[in-house]
């Protein structure tokens, strides 16, 4: 009897991953001849296996302790930020979530959530704060979470009436999937006060009243690939243009963790991996490993600001034929995050969606369809608010729609433009009461998004002739981080006080 061929999904809850896992998870697709694995927006792994080796996979998995679904999601994997913990940390925010909080709170989960839960600090912009339905947001107060509950199939978020406790995460979920599913119609009430008040009877919990709402960051996507320093160690990250990573690949990766001790490695809603805590002596096996199955790093940053739905080949070829056309017009993208959606209720987010219109019959030829444009109010892509941009578009037509409204953006950022630097600006040659303005404002630095390292312009580089005393804006196009050879544009303006440490 014909089967289609095994669909897995692998869950890497919080998107983390041990080295040793890995491995038994490649070893055990390489004996059903898995030749590529792939990575999801919710930070899972997934594989395409044969029907004869699929119950053999599935028998290994299950030997190997490993949680999987098969042809399904009914138990999406829980998204947490833990990823950025100790690269890309350092905006303020909750520094009582540490790597342990994390795992606590992971490892206490006794069942697996129906709904998608996300786990999230609330200064950084890497990782979505509401592309799950319950959605935990670090506070100022420690192991004290913001609650926002996005009801299944809906875009509303409601907050939570308290801070919830770290160790009441796993209860939480379990109680309000439990009322949702004793009573569906608790999810059609649109002020949330029902399913508020029947999960607080389930019992005590330990909370904290809001006093302060939550004010989330800009949208800001730190550049995530390739070797990065931080401290005395090396990050790197490893983004796929296909979104496939070869099997032999992740084998080699995985013994090259295991012989430097490095004991885990994590996945990210970008679809990328993350190898943390390279050693400088051990950098070149990492080197090697690249060069040996060709693996690029370094890829424009307009390329690494989407999201494409898991397993979609339709929005990866949509994906690549508009990069292409924002690269012939030189488009700048920096600020902006782009979503395509070739399925309802995908659940990504954007500050600008394109959106594949429905009722399209199966048999029509590609060339009838149409698209629309989205973006939130405010072009962050953490809203779920969208404003229709334009309409019933043909695929040709995409790309002149999309770079005027980038080019809208960058007009509305113009004019929040700091006062000193649209001074600077008409009066290039002013430096006279230039360290009083700065006492007076702060003194605004340079720092890469890459590794943060920061370019002072009272120091300058002049190991790299920018002298002491140069503007940023006076620095040669061509000069680059002197750390990780960023591009000057990878840099961005930032008080001195509040300066992103390493």
């Amino acid at each position: 009897m014909f089967r289609k061929n095994y669909t897995v999904r692998i869950d890497l809850p919080g998107g983390i991953v041990a080295a040793g896992r890995l491995y038994a998870i490649v070893a055990a697709a390489e004996e059903a001849k898995v030749l590529n694995m792939q990575l999801g927006t919710r930070q899972q792994l997934y594989c395409k296996v044969a029907d004869k080796y699929g119950e053999a996979f599935l028998a290994a998995l299950q030997q190997a302790g490993i949680t999987y679904e098969v042809n399904e999601e009914r138990y999406p994997n829980i998204v947490s930020s833990y990823v950025i913990q100790g690269v890309f940390e350092g905006i303020g925010g909750a520094s009582w979530l540490s790597e342990g909080v994390y795992k606590d709170v992971l490892d206490s989960f006794d069942f697996r959530p129906a709904l998608k839960v996300n786990l999230v600090e609330r200064s950084q912009s890497f990782v979505p704060f509401f592309t799950g339905n319950i959605n935990f947001i670090s506070s100022a107060i420690g192991n004290y979470w913001y609650l926002y509950v996005r009801l299944p199939q809906t875009t509303q978020v409601f907050l939570w009436k308290a801070l919830i406790y770290s160790q009441d995460i796993p209860r939480v979920c379990r109680w309000i999937e439990e009322a949702l599913q004793e009573d569906p119609t608790l999810s059609q009430d649109p002020t949330f006060d029902d399913l508020y008040t029947v999960v607080s009877k389930r019992g005590q919990l330990a909370t904290q009243p809001i006093v302060e709402l939550l004010s989330l960051p800009p949208f800001d996507l730190l550049y995530y690939e390739g070797f990065n320093r931080y401290g005395n160690k090396t990050w790197l990250g490893i983004y796929r243009r296909e979104e496939l990573f070869p099997l032999a690949f992740l084998k080699d990766i995985s013994l090259v963790c295991l012989q430097t001790r490095i004991g885990q490695l994590y996945t990210t809603p970008w679809k990328s991996l993350i190898i943390k805590g390279i050693e400088e002596r051990h950098r070149t096996l990492w080197e090697f490993v690249l060069g040996k199955y060709r693996i690029n790093v370094r890829h424009a940053s307009n390329e690494l600001n989407w999201q494409v739905e898991d397993l979609s080949e339709e929005g990866l070829r949509l994906k690549r034929y508009l990069v292409r056309q924002f690269d012939l017009e030189d488009v700048r993208t920096d600020g902006l995050c782009f979503a395509i959606k070739t399925r309802p209720r995908s659940g990504l987010s954007g500050s600008v969606i394109i959106r594949k219109q429905e009722g399209g019959r199966p048999d029509q030829r590609k060339m009838l369809d149409r698209y629309d444009i989205l973006h939130t109010p405010d072009f962050n892509a953490n809203s779920k608010e969208y404003i229709l941009y334009r309409e019933g578009l043909e695929k040709e037509h995409l790309s002149v729609y999309l770079v005027s409204l980038c080019k809208y953006f960058y007009e509305l950022q113009s004019k929040k433009e700091p006062a000193d630097l649209k001074a600077r600006a008409l009066h290039p040659g002013a430096g006279q009461g230039r360290r009083e303005t700065r006492q007076e404002k702060g003194h605004r630095v340079f720092q890469c998004r890459s590794c943060l390292t920061v370019y002072d312009e009272e120091y300058g580089d002049p190991a790299n002739d920018e002298p002491a005393g140069r503007l940023f804006e006076a620095v040669s196009p061509a000069w680059v981080c002197p750390v990780c050879g960023g591009e000057k544009e990878g840099f961005h303006a930032i008080e001195k006080s509040t300066l992103i440490q390493g």
